[in-house]
């Protein structure tokens, strides 16, 4: 058996899927590097389930190829591929112990006894769920169930690990411990994850790099931080967080909200310099958004840290918005 952390390159080429009329995803051409953590983001209907399961083989393509290593695998059952897969549903054996579930696939494998109990140990540690080998799934939190699904898929060592909203059925609090979780067993083991999810903060919070998928066509592919400092599209700017957008000189920039100075009016201090009235500011705990009106421009979201923004400006106050530069980014399309 492969040692853990082997880790594979996959490599999708022109990779297209019709379901009669239908097209749900169309000559998609991508490689994800051996080790890399890669998201597909985008929102419901965008093609980012349809490209991983034609990558775990559960559907079939129409027209391109898979390469696993340079090795096509398109016409290869997905029992053969051996990746892992987690789900939202975890899908755990509830009459089967912790143990006896992350030991399954290797059972099935008709690995040995001793080698089975090795490996089945590793990966309990691996996911800090050492005192929990006799309990049953009942008997274990959400986020527990979780961490027993991701041993189970990678008790085997697989060179991919394939991660279908894994984390859809936690609440935030927990999402936000088992994202952490996450990137910490990643960065140990190596294996090549590749990550499907429609949240946007999962993505920045622990992808290598982040492919945004819009109507099953990669809109943008890039790092965190180079998609959200510098999205090409609207879609890819008002999908991944949020942006104002303005119009100038024939052009469409992008501006973040956290981007813009406000001051109230008189005191603003900027070459990019607007007046606008406060139409409503909201208080999220750390953050102030404001909704400025301003003149030609419609509204624009102003985001403000609230512990050291000093009192909001009350609604229907004047203020003045500025920002630099380079804070405002030029779109491709200019619609």
């Amino acid at each position: 058996m492969a040692e853990l952390g082997k880790s594979g390159s996959l490599q999708l080429k022109a990779l297209t899927k019709h379901y009669g009329t239908f097209t749900a995803v169309e000559n998609v051409d991508l490689e994800i590097q051996s080790g890399e953590f890669l998201t597909l983001l985008g929102p419901s209907g965008s093609g980012k389930t349809t490209l991983l399961m034609m990558m775990a083989g559960f559907q079939d393509i129409t027209s391109g190829d898979i390469l696993l290593d340079g090795r096509s695998i398109a016409a290869m059952p997905a029992e053969k591929r051996n990746f892992g897969m987690v789900f939202q549903g975890y899908a755990l054996f509830p009459h089967m112990t912790v143990r006896d579930n992350i030991a399954y696939p290797l059972s099935v494998r008709k690995r040995p006894k001793a080698e089975i109990d090795a490996r089945v140990g590793e990966m309990m540690e691996l996911v800090r769920l050492g005192d929990f080998a006799h309990r049953l799934p009942k008997e274990l939190s959400g986020g527990q169930q979780q961490r027993v699904a991701l041993a189970r898929a990678l008790c085997f060592a697989p060179p991919v690990l394939l991660l279908d909203e894994p984390l859809g059925a936690l609440d935030k609090n927990l999402r936000t411990e088992v994202q952490a979780q996450l990137k910490d067993i990643h960065h140990r083991i190596g294996t090549t994850f590749v990550y499907v999810t429609h949240d946007q903060e999962e993505a920045l919070s622990m992808s290598d790099r982040i492919v945004i998928m819009r109507n099953g066509h990669i809109e943008q592919l890039g790092t965190p931080t180079a998609l959200y400092q510098q999205p090409t599209t609207r879609f890819a700017a008002s999908f991944l967080g949020k942006s104002n957008f303005l119009h100038r000189d024939g052009a469409v920039y992008a501006l973040r909200p956290e981007k813009i100075d406000l001051a109230a009016a008189g005191h603003g201090q900027g070459a990019n310099k607007v007046a606008g009235i406060v139409q409503s500011v909201t208080y999220f705990g750390s953050v102030l958004k404001y909704q400025v009106e301003v003149l030609g421009m419609g509204l624009i979201e102003v985001d403000v840290d609230a512990w050291r923004g000093g009192a909001p400006l009350p609604e229907h106050s004047p203020v003045d918005l500025t920002w630099a530069d380079n804070a405002a980014v030029r779109l491709n399309d200019q619609s």
